[in-house]
């Protein structure tokens, strides 16, 4: 009897077990079967620890929840005041489970969040990136010099790569700091490149034949085009681009009527639109964000004029070899693929400024272009003291005829200037222009910049880096260059490098703007004093031009 009490006590346990055990499984099952209602989702998301201890910061905090698409919801976490600010967000999807929480500047900034190929799709996989920093890197490495400039600069360039990779693990309190120290290093030499016209580095050795250079360099095009129409995507400048292009076609304002899913895309200048106008002809705009093929064929088309550029001024400076090495040393960048296979339009404002080096001996032309520069991108307009003093100091040509070139020079601003202004003035007014473009600009916060991303005396130390880059592109002008087009560029980088570092909003498309007068600096300067090709050992002095 006392056996059978036993067992019979033993199975009771068991079987109270057994129910400890699974009464929280069977809840979970009934509670996921449970419709999602809005007090649901908002009870879920206050259980993540993120709402939680942004509660405790915020006490008296307020939960919003918002049902999305295919039965997904997203839910807010508000602080209480009378402007109440948004400071976590989670994302609950159809079977209540969290997909994503957010708090911090991450929540108001969804490209801070690391979306996989949000940006250049496949190009940043290592299987494509790593490649071409290899190719980008190797034929200039000289290995009997291993620890000289050029490596470093070169180094340099690549090394955004590693902020990149922590930009796109959504880990911005690394990459941040690796740019802004990258930013400051290539001012720095960029500046004693251009300050210095008449150093001599060692010799330009190159690892590979430069014919194979040529090879290589044919595939790398044909790389970027198919990335380019196979994966790549569209971001919100190459929509606006042909947003804008539409509007100048059919006649309608340009500033202050954007659609809603591109509300800041008025923000450019001017020219930028018109020069989507052709392609928006042959591939209209169908009023949505689709794959928009204008905007691939924009990126595409200005990329390839970079290549064509950094050709023309190579074999101008020296000879077809040095034409094939700055041309191969853009395609194989890894950051140039990026701009194009993210339909981004910052290579355009890199095409005039490389027009104007290239014909910066005809004044005219390089008055014109300059400001055509920054009538698309407004950094640019920063190099137009460095444009407006070029040989203005040379003091073996006569007073009159540097004062001549001057007043040439100053004539190509006013008439580029004053066509585009004729051309956009009857559907834009100048303050619809001040208030959508360079006031919206200057007043923008974002956490891409030591500045915006730690705030407080970062801001104070941001105004005295402004303050100085302000000076240095108005010392620019003084500057004697006596027609060195290395040191014109070289000047050209360092200055587009300082505006940068002294922006609050940053990214990575911007290096398009300064790295290919970079490449010239970097790469002209050794290839002027000779360039080595593989198993040759002569070398062959060449003349600053």
């Amino acid at each position: 009897m006392a056996a059978q009490t036993v067992k019979a006590s033993l199975g009771a346990a068991l079987v109270v077990s057994a129910a400890i055990w699974l009464l929280p499984t069977v809840a979970a099952a009934s509670d996921s079967a449970l419709p999602l209602t809005s007090a649901r989702v908002e009870a879920i998301a206050s259980r993540t620890e993120t709402f939680q201890e942004q509660r405790r910061a915020n006490p008296g905090a307020s939960v919003s929840a918002v049902k999305k698409a295919a039965g997904s919801w997203e839910v807010s976490l508000y602080s209480k005041g009378k402007v109440p600010k948004q400071v976590a967000l989670a994302k609950v999807d159809s079977a209540g489970q969290v997909t994503e929480v957010w708090s911090g500047f991450q929540v108001a900034w969804s490209m801070a969040r690391g979306y996989p190929g949000a940006f250049g799709r496949s190009i940043n996989s290592p299987w494509i990136w790593i490649p071409l920093c290899i190719a980008f890197l190797l034929p200039f490495f000289d290995w009997r010099k291993p620890l000289r400039w050029l490596h470093f600069d070169l180094l340099a360039l690549v090394g955004f790569s590693a902020s990149l990779a922590f930009f796109n693990a959504a880990e911005l309190g690394i990459s941040v700091p690796i740019s802004s120290a990258l930013l400051a290093w290539l001012v720095i030499r960029l500046l004693a490149i251009g300050l210095r016209p008449d150093a001599r580095p060692p010799p330009l050795r190159l690892m590979l034949p430069w014919r194979w250079l040529v090879v290589i360099g044919l595939f790398l095009v044909g790389l970027r085009v198919g990335l380019n129409i196979v994966d790549g995507n569209v971001i919100d400048v190459g929509y606006a681009g042909v947003i804008g292009a539409d509007k100048f076609s059919h006649g309608r304002q340009l500033y202050g009527a954007f659609p809603f899913d591109n509300g800041s895309g008025d923000t450019y200048g001017p020219l930028l639109y018109l020069l989507y106008v052709p392609f928006e002809w042959i591939w209209p705009w169908q009023g949505t964000w689709d794959d928009l093929a204008a905007a691939h064929a924009v990126a595409g088309v200005f990329d390839l004029l970079c290549a064509a550029l950094l050709f023309l001024i190579g074999r101008k400076l020296r000879d077809n070899v040095l034409g094939v090495v700055l041309a191969y040393a853009w395609l194989a960048f890894p950051f140039s693929v990026y701009v194009t296979n993210s339909g981004s339009n910052d290579a355009i404002p890199a095409v005039f400024v490389l027009a104007a080096i290239w014909l910066h001996r005809q004044p005219l032309a390089r008055g014109g272009l300059s400001i055509a520069a920054g009538l698309t991108k407004f950094a640019p307009l920063a190099l137009l003291p460095l444009f407006a003093g070029d040989g203005l100091w040379d003091r073996d040509v006569a007073w009159k005829v540097r004062l001549r070139k001057l007043a040439l020079f100053i004539l190509g601003v006013l008439v580029v200037a004053g066509a585009t202004a004729l051309i956009f003035a009857p559907t834009t007014s100048p303050k619809d222009f001040w208030d959508h473009t360079l006031a919206y600009q200057f007043g923008r916060d974002a956490p891409f910049s030591v500045w915006g991303l730690y705030g407080g005396g970062w801001r104070t130390a941001q105004h005295f880096v402004q303050g100085a880059t302000i000076l240095l592109a108005l010392a620019g002008f003084f500057v004697p260059r006596r027609g060195n087009t290395i040191t014109l560029a070289g000047l050209a980088a360092a200055i587009m490098a300082a505006v940068q570092l002294s922006a609050t909003y940053w990214f990575y498309l911007y290096l398009a703007w300064l790295v290919p007068m970079a490449l010239i600096a970097f790469l002209g300067r050794p290839a002027l004093t000779g360039l080595l090709p593989r198993r040759r050992q002569e070398s062959v002095a060449a003349q600053s031009r």
